[in-house]
């Protein structure tokens, strides 16, 4: 759709972000209909638009060629009838979802309400996947920053709600490929990387540690650590790894997840260094003198 629009010369995207979202998809449906008056087109916007109403009409001054528009409508066709089977396989899942056992009555224990800032995602099923996963879990997956409950539902679709299959988390982390491997030959290692792995799982986990550059929270705090220690990359591999960790220790425990926020895990790593700094300067018969917050 968008490049029929490019080819058009409406430069939509330019004041739209998502150009499937209501808005564009309001101004598309208003072209298909015989609309061309760029105020008209421009007055269907949401209020949440950024973008100045002279600025979308702006943008929507283009040639409007027959044979584009022809194209443009089996365009939007296709993307509703894909959205319309998008629904049908989310109407399949959550039956499938109710089929399995809970561990947390939603009645007596209700779930909580999602975290303040903390906003769905667009390519959410059409029902409540978070009270779902809650119910057949016990864990409120939209707590913890990074994972979230897409993430959660793709590793439980690919390992399982119960993880029986793993007995620890290194074998669970072994089969994501997030655990470094050694290559050997004559016993000296040649290389340590990660084991190449196409994952569900894994890919989940990764895109989930790449999120949290901007979280203001506890992981966020350690993946920027990692970040600046490893590079990207490899702090990403760490990262999903520990969110691996984490997967595995609260479904198989329980427990709710508690944040504990950016400011603990600074003052945490603090004390280590201090450890650290105290350590070596005894092995040079140094002390380490700590000046007072004051």
């Amino acid at each position: 759709m968008q490049k029929v629009l490019t080819e058009m010369n409406i430069q939509l995207s330019t004041v739209l972000s998502d150009l499937s979202g209501v808005s564009g998809m309001k101004i598309l449906h208003s072209i298909l209909a015989g609309e061309r008056a760029p105020r008209q087109l421009a007055a269907l916007v949401r209020p949440q638009v950024k973008a100045t109403l002279a600025d979308i009409a702006r943008s929507l001054e283009g040639n409007w060629r027959e044979e584009l528009l022809f194209i443009l409508r089996q365009e939007v066709e296709l993307y509703e009838f894909y959205q319309q089977k998008i629904a049908d396989c989310d109407l399949q899942l959550r039956h499938h979802l109710e089929s399995l056992g809970s561990k947390v009555d939603l009645s007596s224990h209700p779930i909580r309400s999602r975290p303040k800032g903390k906003k769905g995602s667009k390519n959410a099923p059409r029902f409540d996947l978070r009270s779902e996963l809650y119910r057949i879990t016990g864990i409120d997956w939209a707590q913890i920053n990074g994972i979230d409950v897409l993430t959660a539902q793709t590793v439980i679709t690919e390992a399982g709600a119960d993880l029986q299959s793993f007995p620890s988390e290194k074998q669970f982390t072994s089969w994501l490929g997030l655990c470094p491997t050694n290559e050997t030959s004559g016993g000296k290692v040649l290389r340590r990387r990660s084991r190449k792995v196409v994952n569900r799982a894994a890919t989940a986990f990764r895109n989930a540690a790449s999120t949290l550059l901007r979280s203001q929270s506890y992981l966020g705090a350690q993946y920027r650590r990692l970040r600046t220690r490893l590079g990207a990359m490899k702090a990403i591999t760490a990262m999903a790894r520990k969110l691996a960790c984490l997967f595995y220790r609260l479904i198989k425990h329980g427990k709710q997840y508690v944040d504990k926020g950016t400011e603990y895990y600074e003052a945490r790593y603090r004390e280590q260094q201090i450890r650290a700094l105290t350590r070596h300067a005894q092995k040079l018969s140094l002390q380490v003198v700590i000046p007072d917050a004051a």
